[in-house]
C-alpha cells in the first residue's frame, strides 16, 4: 500500500471510531458483543504503535501481571484481590465524564456481589489527589489502584490501544480475561455483560 493510502485508511478508521462513539448512547447493537468487538477492532486499527515488550491482552489471555498501588500508597497485585472469583476491572479517571455518569452503576453492582460474585475494581488513570476529590463527592466501596497514564500503563496491557475511557475488562474466576469494553455501562447493563 503506497504511503498516501495508508494514511487514508488510517483516516478513514479513525473517522468510523468516532462516528461509532457519537452514536453510542442512541445504538443500542454498540452494548451487544458483537457491536463491542466492531470498536475494539476500530480502536486497534487506528490504535498506534505498542511499546517494546508491551502485549496488549485480548480475550482468552491470562490478565497480565499488575501490580500498582491503592490509594494508602499500599502495591496491590490486581490477580491478589479476589482470587477465584471473577474480576471486573474498570479503568477510569476523575476527568472523564461517562467514567463520572457510570461510577453509580458500578458501586450498585459491586454491593449485590456478596462475598462470592463478581469483584470490582477501579483503575485510574489519575493523580492520588484528584481521585481523593471525586471520591469524597461520589464514594465507591471497591477498591481502587492508581496508575500514571502512558502509552504502557496498564489499561493498555489489559488491551486498551487507543487509550479511550471507560474502559473494562471482565476475568473470569480462573484469570482469564473474558470480556473487554471501551465506553461506560448503561443503568443495568453491567449485570448482563458480567454474566457471559
Amino acid at each position: 500500500m503506497r504511503p498516501g493510502g495508508r494514511i487514508l485508511a488510517v483516516a478513514l478508521a479513525a473517522g468510523g471510531l468516532g462516528l461509532a462513539a457519537s452514536w453510542w448512547f442512541g445504538n443500542p447493537w454498540l452494548r451487544t458483543d458483537s457491536g463491542q468487538r466492531a470498536l475494539q477492532a476500530a480502536a486497534d486499527a487506528t490504535a498506534p504503535a505498542l511499546p517494546p515488550g508491551v502485549r496488549a491482552a485480548r480475550p482468552g489471555d491470562p490478565l497480565p501481571d499488575i501490580r500498582l498501588p491503592d490509594l494508602d500508597g499500599n502495591v496491590v497485585e490486581l490477580t491478589a484481590i479476589a482470587p477465584g472469583r471473577p474480576l471486573l476491572v474498570n479503568v477510569w479517571a476523575s476527568w472523564c465524564g461517562p467514567c463520572i455518569e457510570e461510577m453509580p452503576e458500578l458501586q450498585r453492582f459491586a454491593r449485590e456481589q456478596g462475598e462470592d460474585g463478581v469483584q470490582v475494581v477501579g483503575l485510574a488513570l489519575d493523580t492520588p489527589e484528584g481521585v481523593r476529590g471525586f471520591l469524597a463527592r461520589v464514594p465507591v466501596d471497591y477498591p481502587i489502584l492508581l496508575e500514571t497514564p502512558g502509552p504502557a500503563d496498564a489499561s493498555v496491557w489489559l488491551g486498551n490501544t487507543r487509550g479511550l475511557l471507560p474502559y473494562s475488562v471482565l476475568v473470569d474466576a480462573q484469570g482469564r480475561v473474558a470480556k473487554q469494553k471501551l465506553g461506560p455501562f448503561a443503568h443495568g447493563e453491567v449485570d448482563g455483560w458480567a454474566r457471559h
